[in-house]
C-alpha cells in the first residue's frame, strides 16, 4: 500500500508535469479556464471570486497508479487522512480545520452521502481515480448553493464520459507492492487493473467501464508480524447521453460500486489489536437522469439521483468468543432544479429548488433501527445573482432558506465580490463572507443515542486573496487567508456515573484560520516548478489531525515528446492525535511527528497516445511515520503500469 501511494503521489506529479510540459512556455496554454463549482454554471474562472482548484483530464490521464484520496492531498488546503495508510483504513477528510461532515461531495454535480453514518459523510475509497474525468475544489462555505454538509468546501467530481469518436476502448493494468518501511519484498501485493469503451453515435453518446482492485500484505494496526489485512473494490460505471434537440439533452447514469477489506480492533494500546476474523463489505448502487434544457436567455437544469448504500461487519467477540454481524442500509434521493436567467452579458440570476429525503435502518447485536421510524426530508429554495463586469468587477451574493422536517427552517447566504485588473496589471483580488450549516444525522437524531431537539451546526467564513499570473503567464501565484466560525456543532455526552448516553448540540464557539497558496513556474518549455503551502491553525477542540504546516513541490521534466520525469516532494507538520487507553482506561492525547516523503515517477509513450508505460517509487528514503497513532503507513514502494487506447 505505501507502494501504492508512493507511485500514486509520482504519477500526480508526472500528471501536472506532462501537462505543463505540453503547452510551451513561450504561449501558455491561452485558452480560458472554465470551472462550475461557484454559480453551477460553466463560466471563465478569471470571472470567478473564488480560487478554486482544478484537476483536469489531462492531469488525472498521467497520474496512472494514484488513488483518489493521494491526488486530493496534493491540493493547497486538503489534507485526506489515510491515503498513506492501508487501502482498508478509514479516510479523514480535512479542509480548513474542519472534518469529514463539513466537506461536501459531488458527483456529477450531485450531493452524495451515505445516510446511515454517524456524521452523513461519503465515503471516497468506493470511487477509483481511474474512472474520473475531472475534479473540482472549492474551499469555504457554500451552503447557499449547495446546502448541508458544504460547510469548509466542496469536491466536485465529474465521472468520466464518451469521446466525440463513434467507438473507442481504453485497457489498463498497474502491479506494485504494498511495504510498511520495516518490510521489503518487493513483490506483487497491489494491482488495478480495468476497461471501457465509449462513443458518440448521432443523438446518442454511451460510457461504460469496470474497474478492480486487490492489495495485500500489510496490516492496518501497526506491529511486528500482524496479519495482513486485505481490500479488494470492483467498480461498474454506465453513461448514455441523448440530444433530443438543440435545446434538449438528457444524460443517464447508474454505478455499481463494492469494497470488501479485512479490519483490525481500534489501537488501544494493549498490543492485542490485530485479527483475522475481522470483515467489512460496502457497497453502492447509484442511478439517475439529468435533463439540462437551453433557451435564449438562459438555462435549465434537473440533477437527480438515488442512492442506496449498504454496510455490513463480521467482527469478532472476544467476551463470548463468536461473531458478533452489524448491518447498516440507507437511501437517499435528491431532486435540484436550477434555472440561469441571463438579463444581459452581464447579469444573471440563478434560481433553485431542491428536495432531498434521506432514510436508513440497521441491526446490531445491541440494538435495531427501522427505516419507518429513522427518515427526513429536506426541502430547500435558494437563489445567486452574478454580476460581471466590462471594467473588472465581478460579484457573486446570494441566499437559501432551509426547511428540515425536523428542525425547521434556517436561512444561509453568501457575499463574494473580486476584481481583476487585467487591463492594467495581471491581478485578481477577492473577498468573501458566506455562511453554512450541517443538518443532524439520521442516526445522531433517531438511534438510541438520538436526540430529536438538536439542530443544525452553523459555520461562518470570511476569506480574502489574490491571484496573479506573471511574465507571460509563466508564472501563476495565488493565496488565499481565511477565518472561519463554528457554533452548535453536534457532539456526544456521556455521563460516567449514570452512564446516560445522547448526541447534544454544545454551546459557545470554536475558530479556526491559515493561509493557502500555490505557485506554479513553467521555466522552459520542457521543465516546471509547482508547489503549495498551506498554513491553518484551529481551537483546542478542533486540535486533531490536522497539520498547522503543509507543504507540497514537484518538478516535472518533459524530456521528450514522450518521456516525462517527475520529482515530489511533501512536508507534513506535527499533529495531535487521541486515542483509548486499554490499560489505563483513560483517553490519552499523543503528538505523531513532522515527515517528509520524496517520490519519483517516469512515464514512456511507446505508441503515441495509443500505448503508454510507467514506472513510480514512493518514500524513496523509507522514512517511517504515523498518520494515525498505531496504524500502519507505507514505507518505500514501487509501481508500474501500462496503458492502452484502442
Amino acid at each position: 500500500m505505501k507502494k501504492t501511494v508512493k507511485a500514486v503521489a509520482i504519477l500526480a506529479l508526472l500528471n501536472t508535469c506532462a501537462y505543463a510540459q505540453e503547452q510551451d512556455s513561450t504561449k501558455v496554454n491561452q485558452l480560458k479556464e472554465v470551472v462550475l463549482s461557484d454559480t453551477k454554471f460553466a463560466q471563465s474562472k478569471e470571472k470567478s471570486g473564488k480560487v478554486i482548484e482544478v484537476i483536469t483530464a489531462k492531469d488525472l490521464d498521467k497520474k496512472s497508479g494514484q488513488s483518489l484520496a493521494t491526488v486530493l492531498s496534493q491540493v493547497a488546503g486538503v489534507e485526506i487522512n489515510g491515503n498513506q495508510s492501508a487501502n482498508g483504513k478509514n479516510l479523514g477528510y480535512y479542509i480548513r480545520g474542519g472534518k469529514n461532515r463539513q466537506v461536501l461531495i459531488l458527483i456529477d454535480g450531485i450531493p452524495v452521502t451515505d445516510a446511515s453514518g454517524i456524521s452523513f459523510e461519503y465515503d471516497l475509497r468506493l470511487l477509483p481515480v481511474e474512472k474520473i474525468e475531472k475534479i473540482e475544489i472549492m474551499k469555504g462555505a457554500a451552503s447557499t448553493l449547495y446546502g448541508t454538509g458544504a460547510a469548509t468546501g466542496v469536491i466536485n467530481i465529474t465521472m468520466k464520459k464518451s469521446t466525440k469518436k463513434e467507438i473507442e476502448g481504453n485497457a489498463y493494468v498497474n502491479i506494485g507492492s504494498n511495504n510498511t518501511a520495516d518490510n521489503h519484498k518487493y513483490k506483487g501485493q497491489d494491482f488495478n487493473q480495468g476497461l471501457s469503451v465509449n462513443g458518440n453515435f448521432k443523438k446518442v453518446n454511451y460510457f461504460a467501464g469496470f474497474n478492480s482492485t486487490e492489495t495485500k500484505g500489510m496490516s492496518q494496526i501497526a506491529g511486528a508480524n500482524y496479519e495482513p489485512d486485505s481490500f479488494s473494490r470492483q467498480n461498474l460505471l454506465g453513461k448514455i447521453g441523448f440530444k433530443a434537440s438543440e435545446k434538449l439533452t438528457l444524460d443517464f447514469f447508474g454505478n455499481y460500486d463494492k469494497i470488501k477489506n479485512d479490519f483490525d480492533f481500534a489501537f488501544d494500546n494493549t498490543g492485542f489489536n490485530d485479527t483475522d476474523v475481522n470483515v467489512t463489505t460496502s457497497e453502492q448502487i447509484r442511478f439517475g437522469v439529468s435533463p439540462k434544457y437551453k433557451y435564449n436567455k438562459g438555462e435549465f437544469v434537473l440533477n437527480s439521483g438515488f442512492t442506496k448504500i449498504i454496510r455490513d461487519y463480521n467482527e469478532f467477540n472476544t467476551f463470548s468468543n463468536t461473531i458478533d454481524y452489524s448491518l447498516y442500509e440507507s437511501r437517499s434521493v435528491v431532486l435540484d432544479g436550477f434555472n440561469k436567467y441571463n438579463f444581459s452579458k452581464q447579469f444573471f440570476v440563478i434560481l433553485g429548488a431542491n428536495y432531498q429525503f434521506n432514510d436508513m435502518k440497521s441491526q446490531t447485536p445491541f440494538s435495531a433501527i427501522a427505516n419507518e421510524n429513522t427518515k427526513f426530508n429536506i426541502i430547500d429554495g435558494y437563489t445567486t445573482l452574478v454580476y460581471n463586469s466590462n471594467f473588472g468587477l465581478n460579484v457573486n451574493a446570494g441566499a437559501r432558506l432551509n426547511n428540515h422536517s425536523a428542525y425547521g427552517n434556517n436561512f444561509v447566504y453568501n457575499f463574494n465580490p473580486s476584481y481583476n485588473f487585467k487591463t492594467s496589471f495581471p491581478l485578481k483580488v477577492l473577498a468573501s463572507y458566506s455562511t453554512a450549516y450541517i443538518t443532524p444525522s439520521l442516526y445522531q437524531l433517531y438511534s438510541e443515542y438520538g436526540n430529536a431537539d438538536l439542530t443544525p451546526e452553523k459555520n461562518a467564513t470570511v476569506e480574502a486573496g489574490f491571484e496573479t499570473e506573471l511574465f507571460n503567464k509563466k508564472v501563476k501565484l495565488n493565496a488565499v487567508g481565511f477565518f472561519r466560525n463554528q457554533t452548535n456543532a453536534i457532539d456526544f455526552y456521556f455521563n460516567s456515573t449514570t452512564f446516560e448516553a445522547y448526541y447534544v448540540n454544545v454551546n459557545g464557539e470554536t475558530k479556526a484560520k491559515g493561509v493557502e497558496t500555490s505557485l506554479n513556474i513553467a521555466v522552459t518549455s520542457k521543465l516546471q516548478l509547482n508547489g503549495n503551502y498551506t498554513f491553518t491553525q484551529v481551537d483546542k477542540a478542533l486540535d486533531r489531525l490536522i497539520p498547522k504546516h503543509k507543504v507540497n513541490a514537484g518538478l516535472d521534466f518533459q524530456a521528450t515528446n514522450r518521456t516525462l520525469f517527475s520529482v515530489n516532494y511533501q512536508y507534513f507538520d506535527a499533529r495531535n492525535d487521541v486515542f483509548f487507553d486499554g490499560n489505563t482506561f483513560g483517553v490519552v492525547t499523543t503528538q505523531l511527528g513532522s515527515y517528509q516523503l520524496v517520490n519519483a515517477s517516469l512515464k514512456y509513450e511507446l505508441i503515441k497516445s495509443r500505448l503508454s508505460i510507467f514506472g513510480a517509487a514512493t518514500n524513496i528514503f523509507n522514512e517511517e511515520f504515523f498518520e494515525n497513532v498505531g496504524y500502519s503507513t507505507r514505507g518505500r514502494n514501487f509501481k508500474i503500469g501500462l496503458n492502452i487506447v484502442l
